[in-house]
């Protein structure tokens, strides 16, 4: 499940692309095996390093022209020099990390002049409507510690030398499965309604059906989970 619209990227061959918070690798892997890049992914939990070390082996032969590695670090102290990176995604991460103006400040300093960034968030109102329905979505261990307001984190990305260049909106059929997942927080695991609901979605992500992708493509923007802005380091 991608937050990122690859295509805004506009990768060439040879690019460096570094996943900041890379999770189990959903984006920097699509991006390895779709194009004749080096993608690194970063992330501070090991577990999920190894997941994505466990997805990727399948794959190690499909693209022999791209270059895909993982590290575990600490997104405030990239372990990179000074403009080394052609393409930054930070996708669904800033809202985990207290300091993510440190993290901000770290991909200014590795990415390129000119190079491109594109960040996702939860998006605010689906966001607040998690929180009031279930204090343990946002309290568990890792969880998200902050809501963002896109308009004012935009303007904290444009103030240290970024151009803002593309807004919109993702997984707005994953709201509702949220909604319905904090509702039912400590009996999430037997409600048939949310357990219904996750295999449309599985079904959704693995078929890719035209009604399902029609439908999000139109609800986007009303009911998006996430935010995903893109800019331009000048």
């Amino acid at each position: 499940m991608l937050s990122i619209n690859y295509k805004l990227l506009n990768f060439t061959d040879g690019d460096k692309l570094l996943d900041v918070g890379c999770g189990e690798g959903r984006h920097v892997i699509h991006a390895c095996l779709e194009h004749n890049i080096v993608g690194i992914g970063v992330d501070l939990s090991l577990r999920d390093l190894k997941i994505t070390a466990e997805r990727f082996s399948p794959f190690a032969a499909y693209n022999p022209k791209s270059y895909f590695s993982i590290q575990q670090t600490d997104a405030t102290k990239l372990p990179f020099a000074d403009e080394t990176f052609d393409k930054i995604i930070c996708s669904e991460v800033l809202e985990h990390i207290e300091n993510y103006q440190g993290v901000l400040q770290e991909i200014k300093r590795v990415l390129k002049p000119n190079g491109i960034l594109a960040i996702s968030v939860p998006r605010a109102w689906p966001e607040k409507i998690c929180w009031k329905l279930s204090a343990a979505y946002h309290q568990v261990e890792g969880g998200h510690i902050r809501i963002f307001n896109a308009k004012q984190l935009r303007n904290e990305i444009t103030a240290i030398s970024f151009e803002f260049t593309h807004r919109y909106w993702a997984h707005a059929l994953h709201s509702p499965f949220w909604w319905l997942k904090c509702l039912w927080w400590d009996t999430q695991d037997e409600s048939r309604l949310i357990k219904l609901y996750h295999r449309v979605l599985v079904w959704d992500l693995m078929q890719k059906p035209w009604i399902t992708q029609a439908l999000e493509k139109l609800l986007n923007p009303i009911l998006g989970k996430s935010v995903v802005m893109h800019f331009r380091k000048a």
